[in-house]
């Protein structure tokens, strides 16, 4: 398990993925590994306790069990249980109920994948109004250039373990569902807690998401200190007409 725990976007992950990661690096199996902190309010067990046919989500939800494969994949997605457990809780709370009502299908409705989405690929982000129009605006000279002093006033965490996956491998292109969080505490525990009363599987249905390639983050990604980072239109791609993202603007 090759992990760089200095890389800035793992900051907040550092101190119980390594303890995790090295567990497993002296033997332990990864679902063992996850439960020894006991910070999480499910059990992780191995992926072999998923019954064939039945769904994942469904399965926690009737259980509070996670199966957990071995792999960067579910090594993050029980951090994320151990961090911001009301959340996650939430998250599985409102699949059960969107399988409840629909049942299993060939391809997933809109609300299922909007959950999906988040919980795969989200980071959160409470930031100056000033700074999420831009991001939305997908104002990339604004954002990251004129406004780049305003980042010090930012707080942004990854929260998608998918997201985190990719990012053991860093490219250019790795693009986050940034959803924004308002909180007077950034703490992640403050953050946990508002996210599990404001999550819904109306308001994800309706992408209150804003799209942000995340080495362009200052400070995440050396290369960004040159403007001309952002000027590579593969990644910071401009916005398509009549393209928004519903605005959460700060009381």
């Amino acid at each position: 398990m090759s992990i760089d725990w200095s890389a800035p976007w793992l900051a907040p992950w550092r101190d119980r993925g390594e303890s995790v990661a090295q567990s497993v690096r002296a033997g332990v199996a990864q679902s063992a590994a996850l439960n020894q902190a006991a910070l999480a309010p499910v059990c992780f067990v191995p992926q072999s306790e998923l019954p064939p046919g039945m769904a994942y989500e469904q399965y926690i939800f009737d259980t509070g069990r996670v199966p957990t494969r071995d792999g960067l994949h579910d090594f993050f997605n029980g951090l994320v249980w151990q961090a911001f457990p009301l959340t996650k809780k939430r998250l599985n709370a409102l699949q059960a109920a969107q399988i409840e009502r629909s049942g299993i299908q060939p391809v997933r409705g809109p609300a299922r994948d909007a959950l999906t989405v988040f919980d795969e690929n989200a980071a959160l982000l409470r930031a100056p109004d000033a700074l999420w129009d831009a991001l939305v605006a997908k104002d990339w000279q604004r954002l990251f250039v004129d406004l780049r002093p305003l980042w010090r006033q930012a707080h942004l965490v990854l929260f998608g373990h998918a997201l985190m996956e990719k990012l053991v491998s860093p490219r250019k292109s790795i693009t986050a569902h940034v959803y924004r969080v308002v909180v007077d505490d950034p703490s992640i525990a403050s953050m946990d807690a508002w996210l599990a009363l404001d999550l819904n599987a109306d308001k994800l249905t309706a992408k209150p998401f804003a799209h942000l390639p995340v080495l362009g983050v200052p400070g995440w990604w050396s290369e960004n200190e040159d403007p001309a980072f952002y000027r590579d239109d593969s990644v910071f791609r401009p916005p398509k007409t009549g393209s928004a993202v519903g605005a959460q603007p700060l009381d």
